[in-house]
């Protein structure tokens, strides 16, 4: 058997082996990123609970429904544990499965676009956590909320993890960020069983993270609005930016 000739070897390195590295350490600075800013203000309890208070008023004047009211609409202890389960286990792992679809299966391209976007929701949402942390319902017994992770688990808070983790990094939602983008991009581009499968972890996240009282709707009405700004600055392949940026100004 004939050993491939450098040249050959070259290209396969430039084309495959090369571009999935700096995918990966890129990726891996956006998740050092995201856990150095989660940490920055881990100590600001007292800001956060004075932030969770004025965004439950805005709710309230904005006549949006109570979260602890869809909170007590699940039936059942099971079906809270089923949405910690997937609040904890699901939002990391997807994200990385459609990354590596994305780089596997997807036009270049369109891959890129994707990946820029998470990096430009991601930055934006770690400068919001620093800038405005937040306590999430979870926190707030008075106000009818049940902290089903810590009362029925299992939670994103315990062990190792909660001791670094910054439970006051809730605004914008990045678990309705992330989803919500990967419904965007995969119903972009995809048909069949994965763009079904994209849309409906988006609702389902978004549906857990209120029941699981970790966010309030504001968070993910905030993280949406990022993902639509950095997609009217940073449109997908094929469409120009100059319309867009028209429509803006």
């Amino acid at each position: 058997m004939a050993l491939p000739r450098r040249s050959e070897v070259v290209v396969r390195l430039r084309d495959g082996i090369l571009p999935a590295v700096f995918e990966l350490t890129l990726l891996a600075l956006v998740y050092v990123l995201y856990r150095v800013g989660r940490l920055v203000t881990i100590d600001a309890e007292q800001t956060a609970y004075a932030n969770a208070a004025a965004v439950r008023g805005l709710e309230r004047a904005l006549r949006l429904s109570h979260e602890a009211f869809i909170q007590d609409l699940v039936p059942s202890v099971d079906l809270l544990q089923a949405a910690n389960v997937y609040y904890v286990g699901v939002h990391f792992p997807a994200t990385v499965a459609f990354l590596v679809w994305g780089f596997v299966r997807r036009p270049r391209a369109e891959y890129r676009w994707a990946r820029n976007l998470i990096i430009i929701q991601t930055t934006c949402a770690v400068m919001l956590h620093m800038a405005f942390p937040l306590a999430p319902p979870r926190m707030f017994p008075q106000w009818g909320f049940v902290d089903s992770m810590t009362e029925y688990g299992p939670s994103a808070y315990d062990g190792a993890s909660g001791a670094v983790a910054n439970q006051y990094a809730a605004m914008p939602s990045l678990h309705v960020g992330w989803a919500v983008l990967i419904a965007v991009v995969v119903v972009r581009t995809a048909n069949g069983l994965v763009r079904r499968l994209a849309v409906w972890h988006a609702a389902i996240t978004i549906v857990v993270v209120t029941v699981t009282a970790n966010h309030w709707f504001m968070d993910g009405i905030v993280a949406c609005a990022i993902l639509l700004v950095a997609m009217r600055l940073f449109p997908a392949p094929g469409v120009s930016r100059i319309p867009q940026l028209q429509r803006l100004t």
